[in-house]
This record gives structure tokens, C-alpha cells and sequence, in this order.
């Protein structure tokens, strides 16, 4: 089998990233460096609970804020996924996971489609400041769907305490992009009956 494996960089006037990805790895998270601390520990849990080895070294604008940063981080390992899946040949191509964390009840639900679509449901009193947690994360999951031509929908059920909220939906989305890209014998081709994605 051919190794599912990509990196990638992006270097512009605001970002310099570079990233190694593997779809087919033991959940190692090394060297993950964002200059974001809780994106380190998101990116971490996202590696760890989908399986994957990941290694991230990014330097961004952070004195401006931290969008520019965040945001490229969603294009990086959109690319590195989108690269790492190839063909999509074998793909069982849907995946979901519904994650607890303490009070909080987070869902991600995805297709491999190469149609990229973001639905974000999070308690609206999280979306009011555009500097939030949760803003940020929405920013990642758009750009994460858009290069990643991922059908990306994001459901949290009930929550509080945002930090438990972003740490349920990074949890899922490893485990839901985990299944999705599994390869199954009994597909020889791409899952869809129009005979492509």
C-alpha cells in the first residue's frame, strides 16, 4: 500500500508554516509548535484520538492577532489531507464521531466528497466576539473544508465552558476523519456512484 503521507509549507507575509502529516499513524503528535499554546493542545488532541502522526512548526503575526495564524493552520492541513488521501480509491469516505467532555456534547460529521461545505452549530453566546475561541476554531474549520474538499458539519449538542467545547469538536473531527479515510477492501474504486468525486 502506498504511504498516505504528506507535507506541506505555506509561507507568506503573515505566516510561515510547515507540516507533516499521516493518515496512517499511531496518533504521535510531535513538535507541535503554533506559538498558540491551546492550538498546540488542540492539534495534539486532533492527531492523538484520529490516529495520525503529526508534526507542525508555525510562526505567525501573532502581534496583530491570532486569525491570520489560525486560519492558515485550516488551509495547511486541509492541503496536507486533501495530499495524504490521494485518488480517494478505497476511501469508506463518511465518517462521525459524537465526543463528551464533562458537560459538553460535541459532534463532526464529514464526507470526503471534495465538495468543501462548513455547517458550525455552537451555542450562539460563544459566536458574539470575533476574537473568541470559538470564532477562531469556526475560521480553521472553514479553511480546513475548503482546501481540504471536505463536507464539514460541527454540532455541538449542549456545553458550557469553552475550552470543554472546542476540545469535544477537535476530538471528534480526528475520530470522524479517521473513519472516513479508512480503506475498506470491499471498495475497489470511489465510493459514489457517479464513479467520481
Amino acid at each position: 500500500m502506498e504511504k498516505r503521507i504528506a507535507t506541506v509549507e505555506r509561507n507568506t507575509s503573515e505566516t510561515r508554516i510547515r507540516m507533516e502529516f499521516n493518515l496512517d499513524g499511531k496518533g504521535k503528535a510531535t513538535s507541535v509548535s503554533t506559538g498558540i499554546p491551546f492550538f498546540d493542545h488542540m492539534l495534539s488532541l486532533f492527531a492523538v484520538h484520529g490516529f495520525f502522526d503529526l508534526s507542525v512548526e508555525a510562526k505567525g503575526d501573532l502581534e496583530v492577532d491570532h486569525h491570520h495564524t489560525v486560519e492558515d493552520l485550516g488551509l495547511v492541513l486541509g492541503e496536507a489531507i486533501r495530499k495524504a488521501l490521494g485518488d480517494r480509491k478505497g476511501i469508506r469516505r463518511y465518517g462521525n464521531a459524537t465526543t463528551p467532555m464533562d458537560e459538553t456534547l460535541g459532534t463532526v460529521t464529514l464526507d470526503l466528497s471534495n465538495r468543501p461545505f462548513l455547517v458550525f452549530n455552537v451555542p450562539s453566546s460563544l459566536l458574539q466576539s470575533g476574537n473568541s475561541l470559538t470564532c477562531l476554531s469556526k475560521e480553521f474549520f472553514r479553511a480546513l473544508s475548503t482546501r481540504g474538499g471536505i463536507t464539514l458539519h460541527v454540532n455541538v449538542v449542549y456545553g458550557e465552558n469553552e475550552h470543554h467545547i472546542i476540545e469535544s469538536v477537535f476530538k471528534s473531527l480526528g475520530r470522524a476523519l479517521n473513519e472516513a479515510s479508512c480503506l475498506d477492501p470491499r471498495i475497489s474504486d470511489v465510493r459514489s456512484s457517479k464513479g467520481t468525486l
